[in-house]
């Protein structure tokens, strides 16, 4: 068996973000995160059912849509989860894009008013956007369809959430919320040897029970090898890359 450096799976990988969030057995994960994400205005998502991820277009030449996760909570509300682990031009124009796909799967072919139930896209990045490096402690961007002079929500079926994780630098001692928590772990998981006294709950011990490299079978080794080896050499290009701009700057 491959010997790992890392008792815990990356959660940036692909395959490390949908074996903590994207099987079943694991929808509580997946579930607590979303509730303390949107807990001010969602109060409490008692179930989530997952969706099928590929969105086709109405017709043949329409693009389609594959997202990481998309499943739908008890009131017929849908919800995006998308993990970016880098950069890409027009990445908030995809996300828009792809909010598009839910909203178009609500149109009934019978009479209808247009009532559309809300809509979440929630973005995880593993960068920052250069639009908001001058902002070095906010790392949560909450946007919705708003008027511009009385910045009230104009209409608040759609919203878009954006968490820069290199943003988010708290240690352990320094975890006030539950959200916080979250964060930490998602920022920090593959970089842990043992899980902090500090979250010794029952959903955090579940999740870092999942989440040990040493209780997968030799196939989910090898499809994590596969995830793990594609985020390391995309990392790797994109470090090049940015030297390489720097060295010709200089």
């Amino acid at each position: 068996m491959t010997h790992f450096e890392e008792k815990y799976i990356n959660p940036f990988t692909d395959y490390g973000f949908k074996r903590l969030f994207g099987e079943e057995p694991n929808k509580d994960l997946l579930l607590d995160f979303l509730n303390e994400l949107l807990k001010e205005e969602q109060g409490q998502i008692k179930d989530l059912t997952y969706l099928k991820t590929e969105q086709l277009g109405t017709s043949d030449i329409d693009r389609k849509a594959i997202f990481d996760l998309y499943c739908e909570n008890e009131k017929g509300e849908k919800f995006i989860v998308e993990l970016q682990k880098s950069k890409q031009n027009f990445f908030k124009d995809r996300t828009v894009y792809y909010s598009t796909f839910p909203i178009r799967e609500q149109a009934k072919r019978a009479d209808w008013e247009y009532e559309l139930k809300r809509l979440y896209t929630i973005s995880i990045l593993d960068f920052v956007f250069d639009s908001d490096k001058n902002e070095p402690d906010k790392f949560r961007y909450d946007v919705k369809l708003t008027d511009i002079e009385t910045k009230k929500v104009f209409n608040d079926k759609l919203t878009f959430i954006y968490l820069e994780m290199p943003k988010f630098n708290k240690t352990v001692d320094e975890l006030e919320t539950r959200f916080d928590k979250w964060l930490f772990v998602l920022r920090n998981l593959n970089r842990l040897d043992r899980i902090p006294d500090k979250l010794r709950e029952s959903i955090f011990e579940k999740l870092f029970e999942t989440a040990e490299i040493a209780k997968f079978t030799p196939d989910q080794i090898r499809s994590y090898e596969d995830s793990l080896k594609y985020y390391r050499d995309l990392k790797n290009s994109l470090d090049t890359a940015r030297d390489e701009g720097l060295t010709e700057g200089i």
